[in-house]
């Protein structure tokens, strides 16, 4: 009778053991495998079409840069939307404030949570391009640099960018 149970016992662990490899939970963190609902998101929330635009994310000595730059440089609608919301991202970044990368990724980007409590040693700044505009993300704090690198090699992969995921 022991012997049974200790079998059942067994195979019952051995049945769950297969069935959480054949079907692994997702962590949290893994980047979304619904690039189109994420696009869509980022439509709403940034303010402009993601099919426009063409984003950057690069990443330096120093901290990084969030880029993004009309497809057809005619498109000044979208150059301007561009404009306002990287202009409002890097103050919204400087305040602690992550909501908008938060919703278009549907969930927190790695980093941001460093990046939001240490907005004293990192510095935030917007600046206009011919086509578009981007934030120049930097620190001398090596906590926030590491924060600032996973969360733009992050976006990096959420966006598809082939950028480079080290900084030169």
């Amino acid at each position: 009778m022991i012997r049974r149970r200790t079998r059942s016992l067994a195979t019952a662990s051995l049945a769950l053991a297969i069935a959480t490899l054949a079907f692994p939970q997702e962590p949290k963190s893994a980047p979304s495998h619904d690039h189109a609902a994420m696009e869509r998101r980022g439509d709403e929330g940034m303010g402009f079409s993601q099919a426009k635009t063409v984003h950057h994310f690069l990443l330096k000595r120093d901290g990084g840069v969030i880029e993004v730059t009309t497809k057809d440089p005619a498109d000044t609608e979208s150059r301007d939307q561009i404009r306002m919301h990287l202009a409002h991202i890097a103050r919204a970044f400087a305040q602690g404030d992550f909501d908008i990368p938060m919703f278009v990724h549907d969930q927190a980007p790695p980093g941001a949570d460093v990046m939001a409590a240490n907005g004293d040693v990192i510095s935030y700044r917007f600046e206009p391009e011919e086509h578009g505009g981007r934030v120049a993300i930097a620190t001398k704090d090596p906590e926030a640099l590491a924060a600032i690198h996973d969360f733009l090699r992050f976006q990096i992969r959420e966006h598809r960018t082939g950028d480079p995921l080290e900084a030169p």
